[in-house]
């Protein structure tokens, strides 16, 4: 049974550190743009969107779907940056371990 408690023991160490790498990560942030920079998205590490900047250039009222196309590439490639970020930060943890739920 020793064993069992020592595993119970290193279980309980490496969810104490994965909360705490979650609450870093949650403070961490990616940024990527779209269109040359005319769009820029920031996303937080726990994938939510920090801040949108659209450059005055790029709205034509003209042209509303091309801003809502950049906008929508934007979010969706820092969305994916932060997931990115997230699972290798978790990955250095867990030695490559895929633990469901949280990556």
């Amino acid at each position: 049974m020793k064993g069992m408690g020592d595993m119970m023991k290193q279980a309980q160490k490496l969810q104490a550190k994965m909360i705490k790498l979650q609450e870093e990560l949650a403070e961490k942030t990616v940024e990527t743009s779209a269109g040359g920079g005319m769009v820029k998205v920031v996303a937080s590490g726990k994938q939510q969107i920090v801040s949108i900047n659209i450059e005055k250039e790029v709205v034509d009222p003209e042209d509303v779907e091309m801003l809502q196309d950049l906008i929508m590439a934007a979010v969706n490639d820092a969305l994916t940056k932060s997931q990115e970020m997230v699972s290798g930060e978790m990955g250095k943890l867990t030695g490559g371990l895929k633990i469901p739920g949280l990556m």
